[in-house]
C-alpha cells in the first residue's frame, strides 16, 4: 500500500490521492458490505413472515447467513451454552447438539421449551 498524497486546493479543501487499485478495492469492499446488509434485510423480512414472529436481530441473521442453524445463532446471541440450556429446559446437551446440526428435528414441545428458555418467539425456532 502506497502512502496517500494529500493535496490542498486553492479554496483550502484537502484532497487525498491514492492509487487506482486501492480506490477500486475500497469501492469493492463497500459494495460487498452493502450487499451483505441487503441479504440480512431480505432474510429478516422473509423470516418475519405473516405469523408475526418478528424480525430476527441482525447479528442472528448474519450468523445464519454464515452457516449457523437458527437455534445455534439464537443461542449464541443470547450468550447461552448448550449445557446452560440443558439445565433450563431438561433437554439433553447431546440432543441440543443434534438439533443445532440438523441431525434431528425437535418436537413442538421441545421447540416451545427452547423458545421460553431463550426468550424468543416460537416462530424463530420453527
Amino acid at each position: 500500500m502506497n502512502a496517500p498524497q494529500i493535496v490542498r486546493t486553492p479554496g483550502g479543501e484537502e484532497l487525498v490521492v491514492i492509487p487506482r487499485a486501492e480506490y477500486e478495492a475500497l469501492l469493492d469492499r463497500v459494495g460487498n458490505e452493502a450487499e451483505d446488509a441487503d441479504d440480512v434485510a431480505v432474510y429478516d423480512a422473509r423470516k418475519a413472515g405473516p405469523d408475526g414472529g418478528g424480525v430476527l436481530p441482525a447479528e442472528v441473521s448474519a450468523a445464519i447467513l454464515r452457516g449457523d442453524s437458527r437455534l445455534k445463532a439464537i443461542r449464541k446471541w443470547r450468550d447461552a451454552t448448550q449445557v446452560g440450556l440443558e439445565s433450563k429446559t431438561g433437554i439433553g446437551q447431546g440432543y441440543l447438539s443434534d438439533l443445532e446440526s440438523g441431525r434431528r428435528a425437535g418436537t413442538a414441545e421441545t421447540i416451545a421449551k427452547l423458545a421460553v428458555a431463550l426468550d424468543v418467539p416460537v416462530a424463530w425456532l420453527s
